[in-house]
């Protein structure tokens, strides 16, 4: 079966159980006379978001650019950075603390620097999602690339491989599932992290049109946004995962789970 399609039948129950989910919120409500100000129905939330789709979809689109810029921008600093790290003592003894400390450091408390800095175009809230998926693929990629096996890297070295060849067919492919996992971690964090940075200081987008709606008690809208940015985060956590099956077929990790008897 294609990959797509093999992807999709993997996930079967977790749709069904979505759609499960949905289906009791529905009725319960419903049963239960709760307002709609407190908990609306999905069909009120979907009717609601229908006549405001041109006003959310152009918000969506704006966060949806945050996301993936602040995102791809962690990627392509961390892994580097990872690598620099992993292989020199230096940068790893006077870089990583220094890491370490800036992940402590509570991104909302800094977002409004960001504004004063940087102003109150994209570049801020590119920063702030940077910063909150950049720690982790960090420690994962330096997991990954100090997880080679030394053995492996001397018989290596004794057939006269290059240090070239060595890394795109050694340890690179050793490093991959773990700098994987910092990637899909990272992923799960931006839509969290572009919602941060426009409630502190935006006019457009979802954080901002969720403020907005919160505001004026249009809870039906609240959960609408809520669920487009779930979407949003998922889509791009699934894409990671689906390059990482693509990838990296061979790993343990992307093999299907067997069920056994007792």
């Amino acid at each position: 079966m294609p990959g797509p399609w093999r992807w999709l039948r993997q996930r079967g129950g977790m749709i069904a159980m979505f759609i499960a989910l949905f289906l009791l919120w529905e009725f319960a409500v419903k049963l239960f006379g709760i307002k709609e100000y407190l908990l609306p129905p999905p069909s009120k939330i979907w009717s609601e978001f229908l006549k405001r789709q041109s006003t959310v979809m152009t918000g969506a689109w704006t966060t949806t650019i945050e996301i993936i810029g602040g995102y791809l921008l962690a990627v392509a600093v961390s892994i580097p950075l990872a690598m620099a790290i992993a292989y020199s003592r230096f940068v790893e003894n006077s870089v990583y603390p220094i890491i370490v400390f800036l992940q402590i450091i509570p991104k909302i408390a800094i977002a409004p620097l960001f504004i004063i800095w940087f102003g109150f175009g994209l570049f801020p809230k590119l920063l702030i999602v940077f910063l909150l998926c950049f720690f982790p693929i960090v420690v994962s990629s330096v997991a990954g690339f100090k997880s080679v096996d030394p053995d492996v890297m001397d018989f290596a070295r004794s057939t006269g491989a290059s240090p070239a060849r060595m890394f795109f067919k050694i340890r690179l492919p050793q490093a991959l599932p773990e700098i994987f996992t910092g990637l899909k971690i990272g992923a799960a964090l931006s839509a969290t992290a572009a919602v941060v940075a426009e409630f502190v200081a935006s006019d457009r987008g979802l954080g901002y049109l969720l403020q907005q709606y919160n505001g004026q008690l249009e809870t039906p809208m609240v959960f609408a946004i809520i669920v487009l940015l779930s979407l949003i985060g998922l889509s791009i956590y699934y894409l990671v995962e689906l390059i990482e099956r693509l990838v990296i077929p061979w790993h343990v990790s992307q093999r299907p789970t067997e069920m056994t008897g007792l």
